[in-house]
């Protein structure tokens, strides 16, 4: 008997990183999408009885429908992702399979898109981008695209993970005064001087600027609604870099209006791919494409981190990010 045959079946539902792909084709019995389209509900559950394993993306839903018709043959779920809502884990973890996901790795490098989309949207990113490009930049005055100052402005952050103190990290290299709502307070190593609130409420009528990194749970979906938006200063900014569904849209939509807030920088959308079309009307949007960790390093890492998890499970071990 060949040694292929008796490598683990895996198959990979996206394209992912070259090195990652090499890794695999190595030490598994790699299928590969190359199509690089989601996973159906359909192709989710054929691939539970032709494969042992399955590293997918956010972009496959593992729900309870689905996973209820699964075969025994999957054994493990390794997630190219941090986050995991999209996996029915009770479900999953009922019919005895394994799921893991990629934290740590990404945490720098979606930060740093969040100061981004801060930056972007505080200083008129797309509405000055807009007037450069299509030549209607003829004159200047004082009163010209005045934005809002970063620099020694209060921040607030919602979730305080790894991500949520990176960005903290980086958001101190502007002067910024740190404020934080979390599920418990900090360690004072971890803190670094951050203000901790027990109470979102708290937190939002102390931020000029607001930046969501908490987890999309029951208890998160509309977290920020019209009655928080309201709590909010005049004129602040909030940015989003987790998850669409934090966020009531036709509530921001009537917080920009009002003026309540100013701007606001998303990288997530209720609805994904695609976004809210009627965000496009507003210049005091800027928008990204749920690029968070879309850097070559970090989906290396991520890749690579999923098949750490892989190789531990089928070394008989514990996957080291076993959810």
């Amino acid at each position: 008997m060949s040694n292929v045959s008796l490598k683990p079946r895996l198959w990979i539902t996206r394209r992912l990183s070259d090195a990652t792909l090499e890794r695999a084709v190595r030490d598994y019995d790699v299928v590969i999408n190359h199509d690089d389209l989601p996973g159906t509900a359909e192709q989710l559950i054929a691939a539970s009885a032709e494969f042992d394993a399955i590293i997918p993306c956010h972009s496959e839903h593992f729900s309870a429908e689905v996973v209820a018709q699964f075969s025994d043959r999957l054994k493990i779920i390794a997630n190219h992702s941090v986050g995991v809502d999209h996996c029915n884990l009770p479900a999953l973890q009922g019919r005895g399979i394994a799921v893991t996901n990629t934290p740590d790795v990404l945490s720098d490098a979606t930060a740093e898109l969040a100061m981004l989309l801060m930056l972007g949207a505080a200083r008129h990113a797309v509405a000055g981008d807009k007037i450069v490009r299509t030549g209607a930049w003829d004159s200047w005055s004082p009163a010209f695209m005045v934005g809002k100052q970063v620099t020694g402005a209060r921040l607030g952050i919602i979730g305080m993970g790894r991500v949520g103190r990176a960005f903290a990290t980086k958001a101190r290299g502007f002067d910024m005064e740190i404020h934080y709502y979390n599920r418990s307070q900090l360690p004072a190593d971890q803190a670094k001087g951050a203000t901790y609130h027990d109470r979102v409420e708290s937190l939002l009528e102390v931020s000029d600027f607001l930046s969501l990194h908490c987890p999309a749970t029951l208890d998160t979906t509309n977290l920020m609604n019209a009655d928080r938006f309201g709590l909010l200063p005049m004129g602040a900014v909030i940015v989003n870099t987790a998850r669409g569904v934090l966020i009531d849209e036709d509530a921001m939509l009537a917080a920009l209006g009002t003026g309540r807030i100013a701007a606001a920088g998303l990288d997530c959308f209720q609805v994904e791919p695609g976004g809210n079309p009627a965000f496009a009307a507003h210049n005091n949007i800027f928008m990204l494409p749920h690029i968070g960790s879309a850097t070559r390093q970090t989906r290396d890492a991520m890749g690579f981190r999923a098949l750490d998890n892989l190789d531990a499970f089928f070394a008989g071990k514990l996957p080291g990010d076993l959810l």
